[in-house]
């Protein structure tokens, strides 16, 4: 993977069309590593999200930093899956259920979580970044938002930018997800969608993994995120590292990049 491009000094900043393409809960399980690595090393992932809690972050860590693979924190208050659960990394008693993993939706978070216990935890998170030897560009959220208030505090306190903050979404042209399309028809979409670009600074979410047994036993047929174990990651897996997807953002002058890259010297769009 590759970022930028060899004429970048004379292409107008304002004119350019920016992309960062985002790979989504790196950590999670051995199948998203080795799908994470393959979709930055051989497609057009340029930035990952990983998950501090998940028991696979320090082989994530180990990638990324071999790799080179710039990084979010993918703050996680919530695990959704029926048979692979996880936990928090401190001990906020409002944080989990009864079987002491996080909740299984936001929904249920939003109810349950509070802010102090929310921010230690959070904050715990950025710090084993920090004790991998990471550096986090940025911090989102897992699934959706929890508690606004703590995203917030630990931003500020951690030095590190909310990527849904008003400052960063103020800079942003769009914001998309490549992942809950079926199959047959992922292809077809990402190509209008990058013809469909401007100028600007663009995101686009996806949850790239190999095929592996490990995502078909995460959660039961029946459970309301089954399509998100292993479908929607293969066939992200499959067109983010398409040749064809590859040469056709050469075509159209798109520049990936990471997030500190793109956002260089921009103001606010309003």
């Amino acid at each position: 993977m590759r970022l930028g491009r060899a004429d970048d000094a004379c292409v107008n900043a304002s004119e350019e069309i920016r992309l960062i393409v985002r790979g989504d809960d790196f950590g999670m399980c051995h199948a998203v590593n080795q799908g994470m690595a393959a979709a930055f090393r051989d497609g057009i992932v340029t930035t990952s999200t990983a998950m501090a809690p998940c028991p696979w972050f320090g082989e994530a860590a180990e990638i990324a930093k071999e790799l080179r693979i710039p990084l979010g924190v993918h703050q996680t208050l919530t695990c959704e899956w029926d048979y692979f659960r996880w936990r928090p990394i401190t001990g906020g008693v409002s944080l989990t259920g009864a079987d002491g993993t996080f909740f299984p939706s936001v929904e249920l978070a939003q109810q349950h979580v509070q802010f102090d216990d929310a921010v230690p935890e959070l904050l715990a998170q950025v710090g084993l970044f920090r004790s991998a030897g990471l550096r986090p560009d940025f911090l989102d959220c897992h699934m959706g938002s929890t508690l606004p208030a703590a995203y917030a505090e630990v931003s500020a306190q951690a030095g590190v930018p909310f990527l849904y903050s008003d400052e960063i979404r103020g800079k942003l042209a769009s914001y998309s997800e490549l992942s809950p399309r079926d199959a047959s028809g992922k292809k077809a979409w990402l190509v209008g969608y990058l013809r469909g670009l401007g100028p600007g600074v663009h995101v686009l979410v996806s949850h790239p993994a190999v095929p592996s047994s490990e995502l078909e036993s995460l959660t039961g047929p029946d459970s309301v995120p089954y399509r998100w174990a292993a479908e929607y990651r293969l066939s992200d897996l499959e067109v983010l590292t398409d040749p064809d997807i590859s040469e056709l953002i050469d075509q159209l002058g798109i520049r990936l990049s990471s997030l500190p890259e793109a956002l260089a010297g921009l103001r606010p769009l309003k």
